[in-house]
């Protein structure tokens, strides 16, 4: 269903290809050794992740959000309050919906990988704006500053703050040139206190709900030609960090039964992570990094450090496949005289989508004509972590080129982003009818 509006319809993208400006304008900004080869990377509190939250700031500004600040973690916060409340205003009048998502990308990542879902409810708080309309509610938009923990071991501390989730441990940790992320925030100019950052934590009374739009980051949606989709639950996860000891030994003189190689040990693993996770037919599990340190061609690797992602639509099915993951880690470890250890660095529970704010997304995208499709999410969101005070649900937007994301290639159309702004605008009027 390839909706081309201005081909079909006579109607131009006008709010989509706002939002692709705004998002060709923050890709500008990358961190140094990505920049100059043209690809886009922006890691916690490096100099090109606090231009785009200048950036986003500076957009915010210009749509009439009545307050802009970023805050403590370094997220961009821009609010439009409600209406005033008339006399035996309705349940929920005065509270705030928050959304929002993620600034921060992955190394060599796309444009659209959260920050579509910073940009389209700001193309509707500037229509409102535009028009001088207050809704019932407040409108809170969230630029998270760090979702995708590429330079500290701290998935989602964007959102994890404003739920009293920062670990005081963070401060301590170094990235890979020593900094700690107490100075990072000095640097960028934030008080790096557990006291400012505690401050964040909101309050769920003060909510109506979380709600995020997001890129598919899948081929589903493509294949189906359908533009939209409504998720129906996220993925719950774990994270670790691993290594694996051996003994380090010469290559031409070591007999092979009497290696202790810690990266065959690991190789080992792998095979059984993609068996394993196969079995359940809706599991994942990667190793995305291996590393030998100080590793050459004739020495039998004697370390090997990797990391380990593992998901599931359910928790009891992720814990059952951790389970299983780490009990053959230690055995494979055991059978060849090697020593393991393991970080958890991530953990977060599966998210279904709460029924009535799925069912306003439903509404919204059958408003438009678009057929109604729903899917899980096997990819982590912001979402996950608002989930555990206030209910939540995602839209996802379709992706071009099959579909993949953290690729360069991650890719969508103005046409695309018009009807996830549109069915952005018709949840928020939706909305405003249920409270009045």
């Amino acid at each position: 269903m390839e909706l081309r509006l201005n081909d079909k319809f006579g109607v131009e993208p006008t709010l989509g290809n706002l939002v692709w400006d705004w998002q060709e304008t923050l890709a500008q900004h990358s961190d140094p050794g990505f920049a100059e080869k043209g690809q886009l990377t922006v890691t916690y509190l490096t100099e090109a992740h606090r231009a785009a939250a200048k950036q986003i700031a500076a957009d915010m500004r210009e749509c009439g959000f009545d307050s802009v600040e970023i805050d403590a973690v370094g997220n961009v916060v821009g609010r439009l309050d409600p209406a005033p409340p008339p006399s035996g205003g309705g349940l929920g009048w005065g509270r705030y919906l928050l959304t929002g998502s993620h600034y921060d990308t992955v190394r060599n990542g796309g444009k659209y990988d959260g920050r579509l879902g910073i940009f389209t409810p700001m193309a509707c708080v500037r229509e409102l704006a535009r028009s001088g309309r207050r809704l019932p509610f407040g409108i809170e938009v969230v630029a998270f500053s760090e979702e995708e923990g590429q330079r500290y071991k701290a998935t989602f501390l964007g959102s994890g703050a404003l739920i009293g989730h920062f670990n005081p441990a963070w401060l301590d940790q170094k990235d890979a040139e020593g900094v700690t992320m107490r100075e990072a925030m000095r640097n960028a100019g934030l008080p790096a206190t557990i006291e400012a950052i505690s401050a964040l934590k909101r309050d769920p009374a003060r909510y109506l709900g979380f709600v995020e739009v997001h890129i598919e980051q899948g081929p589903v949606l493509n294949e189906l030609d359908i533009p939209l989709g409504i998720v129906t639950s996220i993925n719950g996860g774990v994270r670790y960090q691993c290594e694996v000891n051996g003994m380090a030994s010469h290559a031409g003189t070591t007999p092979m039964d009497r290696r202790r190689d810690a990266a065959v040990a690991v190789a080992e693993l792998a095979l059984y992570v993609e068996q394993r996770a196969a079995r359940d037919g809706d599991s994942v599990g990667t190793i995305g990094m291996l590393q030998v340190p100080g590793g050459s061609i004739n020495v039998v690797p004697g370390r090997c450090l990797f990391s380990l992602d593992l998901r599931a639509p359910r928790d009891p099915q992720r814990d059952a496949l951790v389970a299983d993951v780490l009990a053959k880690l230690a055995e494979i470890c055991e059978r060849r005289g090697l020593r393991h250890g393991v970080e958890e660095t991530m953990r977060a529970a599966a998210a279904p989508s709460a029924p009535p704010w799925q069912q306003r997304w439903e509404q919204a995208v059958e408003s438009l004509g678009v057929p109604l499709y729903r899917m899980p999410s096997g990819a982590g969101h912001d979402a996950m972590k608002l989930h555990e005070v206030m209910p939540q649900a995602m839209l996802f937007v379709r992706g071009q080129n099959s579909g993949i994301s953290h690729n360069p290639l991650e890719s969508t159309t103005s046409d695309d982003i018009q009807l996830a702004v549109l069915a952005f605008q018709h949840l928020l009027e939706q909305l405003a009818k249920e409270i009045r």
